[in-house]
Parts: structure tokens; C-alpha cells; sequence
């Protein structure tokens, strides 16, 4: 058997954004992919789904696997044939303790390949708002580690030289030590005035900074009850941080906001969330798919051979958009043949998806939801007319049930299937727990009743109990009210039911303003 191969990737500090081009291309070929907590779980969405995932970090039934467990495990799993994506938080050559597994690995005739990644030395205090370099303060940064005893600190740390070798002082792991570690800079030579800021859980939702002076750190620190992980930045770039401080000036700075959408739409939602300031985590609770079974093949290429007699076809999700022209295509089905026909949409996102396919929509209602569309279709539809409902076998009655009132014969077809999904997890139900996400999203009600599901399937005994400290924000008024059935109290609706409408309600809550 071929040996395989170990890329030690550099994962960044915490946001997901930060890994490399290169880290990412790594982790998406990789047969196994080997991470710890501070590796930023959210890479792991970017494996290929087959990928095995060996977690090395601290369980609560279990204590972080030791470095030489580590090395050994990336040595057998290579010997196995196999790629493997060793994620490292930070950068994997700044006290990652890389060369140790790099060596091992070469003492087994195994490739492999060092990727670097974003420090914490740098990146942390970046998103505080501190350049660890300015013109007017520093030209010149030394990283130097605080996790160890002051015992050891004063081995491995030569005070009388670190201490003015350069403008500005990075300590990583030093949050227990920093009375000690100002003690010994001001007894080496910097002034009590000194600026400090410690800048805990840096680029994620968690992000704290405390600022001080060499001569009050301690105090500030313990006052505010700040604890490990944080970076400690020494030197006057501290003083930027006034004027310079980004991250935490934007409207869902600090909100971390479970997306419930589908995998294939969550990007927009998420990618919104980002922008904005806030940490989108991504939890696809549904998958759309082809319809199973020849029937209900049979019945769409019945429904889509008679396009000529349709007065109208009703779209009303872009999935159904999606969905519709699959369908046309594997029939070999001209969409000229609904010549005959006008096309609704029942919101922008759909009007848009036909648009990219050349169609434009000849209704499009002010509400968007099937209770919007049929005001407006009230003057335009008649009896005896034809409507086609492509739609998912999900899909709400009210719509065909409301035009079978007014004498419009309706055909339905259930171009899409929604089906349950559930990521593999271990952090979700313990981060509900403890209050680390702040918002919930739902795009619709199988958004609601999937992800109570899939934190059952988690372990997670009583979900709704779980969501309670959860702000609930809900894409419109049916949704909302399917998440108040299930004992979910719901705090957002927007009054635009649609994605921005809804990025629009999550600022609108935290009483933050953009800014232009």
C-alpha cells in the first residue's frame, strides 16, 4: 500500500474567513481531517462530506489527546494510505508545535506539507482595532509566549532583553500570568503608562478587549473576570485602538446567528450575517431532492406535456424555480409552449431566479407569501382558467385550495422533495447550553420543525428548553407561527418577508444603526 500524504494547515485564529486559499484547498481533498476546538469547527463544512473527522480536542468524558497520541495518529493514518488535514489554530510554526509532528513524519518516510496560517499575534489585535506596527510607534514586534510558570518564564524569557528589543510586545497564553508578566516589564525598563490590551476570543462573536496600563492590567483584568484565550498587546499601538477599532462598530458585532436553511441557500443569509459583524453558524436542517418513485415522475411529465393549456404558472420559492426548469430540461420541454400562460412569483428571490432564466414574472405581489399572492391575483384569475403549482411536496394547501374557490382549476406537482437533515455536530447542543448562540433563524416552518428534530437526533432531550435563552427570529408570519406551536417564543418578524427583510429585523433589534 502506497503511503499517504499530511498537509499541517494553518486554520487562522477563529474566523472561518481567515483560513488560506491553500489551507482550504488542502482540507477539501483530504481523506481524514484531524482538528482540535481552536481550529475553527466551521472549516469542517468546506470537507468533503465522505471525509472521516477525527476530533483530538477536550470532551467532557474525555482529556485532550496528548501532542504524542497526536503525532503517532498522523503517522498511522498516512501509513494507511491516506490524505490527512491536520488543522492548527492560528499559524501551525507559532508555538503549534508543528516541527514535532513534521518530524515524526519525515522519520516515516511520510510527505507532507507545512501550509501556513493567520497568527493570533497578528490577526487578534487587528480586529481590537491594533496594528501591531505604526510609523509614529513601532517598527518592530517580537511574539513571545505566556504559557508557562514564572519559574519558566524567567528560563526561557531573557527579561532585560525582551523587554525594549522592540516597539510593540505580543504575549500569547498569558492571561494568568499577566500581573507577573507587567512586573517584569516595568522592572526591565517600560513605564507603569505603558498601554495594554488583552483581547480575548479575537475574531470571533466572543471578542472582549480590556485596556489599561502596565501599572493597572492586573486590576482590569480581574475586574472584568477576563479568561483564556486571550492575546496581549504591550506598546503604544494600543492607543490606535480608539480610532481604529472596525469589527466592533458594526450592527451584529457579537452575535453569533444559527442558519437553518439548506446548505445550497445559506450562503446569501450567512454571508449577510458576516458582513454585517456577526458570526453566522451554519446547521442545515433540510435538503431538497428529485421526487422518488416512477409515479411521481410520471405525474410531472403529465403536468408539463400539457403546457399549452395553462393560464398561469404560480411559482412561489426559488427551489420550485429550480425545480420547474430541471424538470423541463429532463422532459425535453420548450418553455416556449407555455406561451399561453402568465408567470407569478410570490417574492423578488423567485422573480429573480426566472429572470435568470429569461423569463420575467407577470405578477409579483407587495406581501410575500401565498396569502399576498392571491390579493393580487383577485382581479386577474377566473373561472375555468389553468393554473400550474410547481411546488415541493411541503408546500402549504392555502393556495390551491383559495384558487379551487374561485373556479380555477389547479394542477399541482411536486417538483422537489424536503427532507430532514442533520449535520454531525458535537458542539451545537453544548454551545445552547452555555448561551453561545444568540439567534436563531428560520426561513420557513421546516426549518422549525427539522431543526427540533435534529437536536433531538443530537441528544438533546427537551429542544425547545435548549432554544429558551435564544433570540427567534422568523422570515414571516407563517413560520413564525409554526415556531410558536412547537413552544418557541418568537421575538423578530420582519416586515418584509425576505432575507433582507429579515438581516434588516436582526439589526433593528440589537438598536444598532449601519454605518454609510
Amino acid at each position: 500500500m502506497d503511503k499517504g500524504k499530511v498537509y499541517l494547515v494553518g486554520a487562522g485564529p477563529g474566523d472561518p474567513k481567515l483560513i488560506t486559499i491553500r489551507g482550504l484547498e488542502a482540507l477539501k481533498r483530504s481523506d481524514v481531517v484531524v482538528f482540535d476546538r481552536l481550529a475553527g469547527p466551521h472549516l469542517l463544512q468546506y470537507a468533503r462530506p465522505d471525509a472521516e473527522r477525527v476530533y483530538v480536542g477536550k470532551l467532557p468524558d474525555r482529556h485532550t489527546m496528548k501532542q504524542e497520541e497526536i503525532n503517532r495518529l498522523l503517522v498511522d493514518l498516512a501509513l494507511q494510505g491516506k490524505t490527512v488535514a491536520r488543522l492548527k489554530g492560528g499559524d501551525p510554526t507559532v508555538f503549534g508545535r508543528v516541527g514535532e509532528e513534521a518530524e515524526l513524519l519525515r522519520r516515516n518516510g511520510i510527505l507532507y506539507e507545512i501550509i501556513p496560517g493567520i497568527t493570533s499575534a497578528i490577526a487578534v489585535p487587528a480586529y481590537a482595532g491594533i496594528p501591531v506596527t505604526h510609523r509614529d510607534f513601532a517598527s518592530s514586534f517580537s511574539v513571545i509566549t505566556g504559557h508557562e510558570s514564572p519559574d519558566k518564564l524567567d528560563h526561557s524569557i531573557y527579561w532585560d532583553k525582551v523587554t525594549n528589543a522592540t516597539g510593540t510586545l505580543v504575549f500569547l497564553m498569558g492571561v494568568a500570568k499577566i500581573g507577573y508578566i507587567s512586573a517584569q516589564l516595568i522592572k526591565h525598563g517600560r513605564a507603569p503608562e505603558t498601554p495594554v490590551a488583552l483581547v480575548q476570543w479575537g475574531t470571533r462573536a466572543e471578542q472582549r478587549t480590556v485596556v489599561g496600563t502596565l501599572g493597572d492590567i492586573e486590576a482590569k483584568v480581574k475586574a472584568a473576570n477576563l479568561q483564556p484565550p486571550a492575546v496581549i498587546v504591550v506598546g503604544e499601538v494600543v492607543r490606535q485602538r480608539e480610532a481604529l477599532a472596525w469589527v466592533e462598530s458594526k450592527p451584529l458585532f457579537g452575535r453569533r446567528v444559527l442558519v437553518t436553511r439548506a446548505r445550497a441557500q445559506a450562503s446569501e443569509l450567512a454571508a449577510k450575517i458576516d458582513e454585517l459583524g456577526g458570526e453566522p453558524y451554519e446547521f442545515p436542517v433540510i435538503e431538497t431532492r428529485l421526487p422518488s418513485g416512477k409515479e411521481a415522475e410520471d405525474a410531472i411529465a403529465s403536468a408539463l406535456a400539457r403546457a399549452e393549456e395553462y393560464d398561469w404558472v404560480m411559482l412561489t420559492s426559488v427551489n420550485g424555480v429550480d425545480y420547474f426548469f430541471y424538470w423541463l430540461d429532463r422532459f425535453g420541454i420548450d418553455i416556449r409552449r407555455f406561451h399561453r400562460a402568465k408567470f407569478a412569483a410570490v417574492g423578488p428571490k423567485t422573480a429573480e431566479a426566472l429572470a435568470q432564466r429569461g423569463v420575467r414574472a407577470d405578477l409579483l405581489p407587495e406581501s410575500f407569501r401565498a396569502e399576498g399572492l392571491l390579493d393580487s391575483l383577485a382581479d386577474q384569475v377566473s373561472e375555468q382558467q389553468t393554473a400550474l403549482l410547481p411546488r415541493g411536496d411541503l408546500a402549504r394547501k392555502h393556495l390551491p385550495k383559495e384558487l379551487a374557490a374561485k373556479g380555477v382549476r389547479t394542477v399541482e406537482i411536486d417538483v422537489y422533495e424536503t427532507a430532514l437533515s442533520v449535520p454531525s455536530d458535537i458542539w451545537l447542543p453544548e454551545m445552547l447550553n452555555n448561551g453561545e448562540i444568540h439567534t436563531v433563524t428560520f426561513t420557513s416552518s421546516s426549518t422549525v420543525v427539522n431543526l427540533l428534530e435534529a437536536l433531538r437526533r443530537l441528544g438533546v432531550a427537551d429542544p425547545g428548553k435548549a432554544l429558551e435563552r435564544c433570540q427567534i427570529a422568523c422570515i414571516g408570519p407563517v413560520t413564525a407561527r409554526t415556531a410558536e406551536e412547537h413552544g418557541l417564543r418568537v421575538s423578530i418578524v420582519p416586515d418584509r418577508y425576505t432575507i433582507d427583510g429579515l438581516v434588516q429585523a436582526l439589526i433593528d433589534a440589537t438598536g444598532r444603526e449601519i454605518e454609510r
